[in-house]
């Protein structure tokens, strides 16, 4: 329950009262304590097992072998190669994810249901279908084969197709992550902008952006780490040459399957490596985000 009160005819103040709890599920405390216990070995099972394989391998391979496949020629073009696809696609991703989520939750026009099914694409797709749907447009014998061969432009199997299969695959994340973002926040402040006089660039960069630089954060982290660990659509396009279109997932793969298990284990945890890191971003942009909405709601006392 809240008490408000209006000494003040200018404003409310909210005074929290101790009573004011959440309500309770009902579910008791066997029960909820079999929950945690469930959802703590599905996780270890799934994510920190692998995890422990993973590092394991590494050390019992000792320093030495670490250093000689991480200097490898192929593992250090690979690298190249993953941090130059995520570089291209999180920026393209993100002012293309950006401007869709605007353009759908702050004007009306017609077609922003498509818009929305078009977002949703990339999710319902598999990434081998994409990456083959690439291959049936820009291969040599596809439907601009002819054309890109005449011209001697290369997509498959080369580092264009390898940027646009990516960019098909981490589309989503950027608008999914902003639409809800910006719903929340509404439209009064930019027609109050607008009112004002503000032009609609001005609104955006000093109204619209500001209160959802959080969102778009989070939203890029996630770009990033799908960009780095694509396999699917990737495998399909890249033509798996060593050297020149292997991703990092894909080395891991070319050595597994040469039977050089400890090879790909230390390339594997290169990768993974890359995946904590943006895991810890994302943590401390969710804290962040959590912090600025906290102080944004937070109610006044007197």
């Amino acid at each position: 329950m809240v008490d408000t009160t209006s000494a003040d005819p200018m404003r409310e103040t909210i005074v929290w009262r101790k009573e004011d709890q959440r309500p309770s599920l009902g579910a008791s405390a066997p029960l909820r304590a079999g929950l945690i216990v469930l959802a703590l070995l599905s996780l270890s099972a799934v994510l920190v097992l692998p995890l422990m394989v993973v590092f394991g391998s590494v050390f019992t391979a000792g320093f030495p072998l670490v250093i000689e496949v991480l200097s490898e020629p192929d593992t250090l073009a690979a690298l190249r190669l993953t941090l130059l696809v995520a570089a291209i696609c999180v920026p393209v991703n993100g002012a293309v994810g950006l401007a869709a989520a605007w353009a759908v939750t702050k004007f009306d026009f017609r077609g922003k249901t498509f818009l929305m099914v078009l977002i949703d694409v990339p999710f319902s797709v598999s990434p081998v279908v994409a990456g083959l749907v690439y291959v049936l447009l820009f291969g040599a014998q596809g439907l601009m084969g002819p054309f890109l061969q005449l011209h001697g432009i290369t997509i498959i199997f080369a580092v264009p197709g390898i940027v646009l299969a990516t960019l098909f695959v981490t589309f989503s994340f950027v608008a999914r992550e902003l639409i809800p973002v910006m719903r929340s926040h509404g439209r009064q402040d930019e027609e109050a902008a607008l009112s004002l006089g503000a032009s609609g660039w001005t609104t955006f960069w000093r109204v619209t952006l500001p209160k959802a630089k959080w969102g778009l954060l989070y939203g890029l982290l996630l770009c990033n780490a799908r960009a780095m660990g694509e396999f699917g659509a990737v495998s399909v396009v890249s033509g798996h040459i060593r050297g020149l279109t292997n991703t990092l997932p894909l080395q891991v793969e070319v050595l597994y399957n040469e039977y050089q298990f400890k090879a790909s284990f230390i390339v594997a945890s290169l990768l993974a490596c890359l995946a904590l890191v943006t895991l810890f971003l994302k943590s401390i942009v969710e804290h962040c985000g959590r912090m600025t909405e906290a102080s944004f709601s937070k109610p006044h006392k007197e």
